[in-house]
């Protein structure tokens, strides 16, 4: 399978001293789902940026979507990495004032003739068809008109994700996509991210503290503990006592 993204001897420090990983190394493929775990502060948020050029290493290679950087990617570079690129965060970050159809179409903000996803009412035709589509994909065709403060925290996080796949994506990075939902709600959100990226064939990388979306909705689990990768193999042969042996101190 082609690599999506390749990591050699990664390594991330601070000005004053502080080490936060060294000496990563990973390879992910297209078409995987990968469920990247750690305590708090073990460097899992600092890592995806890294690996997707919006923070800087301090050491080591990083090739992603085809593109090669040291430390940091040109500015060219970074342009053509993040129009490849989906992104989904804790926090939905919808324009509460805006119609949901309106919210999915700022998805094509930062792409070519981007500007017209500021609105619905100036979005080319085919673009507002693709939204409808997305929203269709997450289940909430029928919220389309609807103002996005009128959604429940579940459905603003689908609405998220169908504003990513509107990019129509390579990869997708989803940071905590599903901590501020409650348990259905975020069962529900990661069960989407799962479907969606394997019926498009887009590679998922995810961040999550909740062991049941790690094990239920990725391929294979990146556990990383100390500044280092802990483990790195296919879910299905990921123990309960693995699990704890990353939390452990």
């Amino acid at each position: 399978m082609t690599a999506i993204i390749r990591a050699h001897d990664l390594a991330k420090s601070y000005a004053n001293g502080k080490v936060v990983f060294s000496s990563i190394g990973l390879n992910i493929a297209s078409r995987e789902r990968v469920a990247l775990i750690g305590s708090n502060g073990a460097g899992k948020s600092t890592l995806l940026k890294c690996l997707i050029g919006l923070l800087p290493s301090s050491g080591g290679e990083v090739v992603t979507l085809g593109e090669s950087f040291r430390s940091a990617p040109s500015v060219a570079q970074l342009r053509r990495i993040r129009r490849q690129i989906g992104f989904v965060f804790q926090h939905h970050g919808l324009v509460s004032r805006q119609s949901v159809l309106t919210n999915v179409l700022q998805g094509k903000l930062g792409l070519p003739g981007g500007w017209r996803g500021w609105h619905h009412s100036i979005a080319k035709q085919h673009w507002r068809e693709e939204a409808m589509q997305a929203l269709a994909d997450v289940r909430l065709l029928g919220k389309a008109g609807a103002r996005a403060d009128a959604l429940s925290g579940g459905q603003a996080q689908r609405v998220a994700i169908a504003r990513a796949l509107i990019r129509r994506p390579k990869l997708l990075i989803a940071d905590e996509p599903a901590a501020s939902l409650d348990p259905a709600a975020g069962h529900d959100v990661m069960r989407v991210f799962s479907e969606l990226t394997q019926e498009q064939a887009i590679t998922l990388v995810y961040t999550t503290h909740d062991m049941e979306h790690a094990l239920d909705y990725s391929d294979r689990l990146i556990a990383l503990k100390a500044g280092k990768v802990f483990f790195d193999r296919p879910t299905a042969h990921v123990t309960r006592a693995d699990l704890k042996d990353v939390f452990d101190a």
